[in-house]
């Protein structure tokens, strides 16, 4: 699905993924978005679970074209 729930190419999402103010921006309204509020507000507010979020959600997006924990 991707970010925002959108059907963007896997391309445009793994740009977005290797961006860290999108992947911050936008993983964390997408996991919001799909009923993971704790870990969405998670990443939009503390540091060190956005750094986490942020890598596993490039192997995610590289590998199957979606943002996948908790998302």
């Amino acid at each position: 699905m991707g970010y925002l729930n959108q059907k963007l190419d896997k391309l445009v999402n793994l740009i977005l993924a290797i961006i860290p103010v999108t992947s911050w921006l936008l993983g964390g309204i997408t996991r919001i978005m799909r009923g993971h509020l704790i870990s969405g507000l998670l990443q939009l507010i503390i540091p060190p679970v956005t750094f986490v979020f942020w890598i596993v959600d490039i192997y995610h997006v590289a590998t199957t074209g979606d943002i996948k924990l908790y998302a």
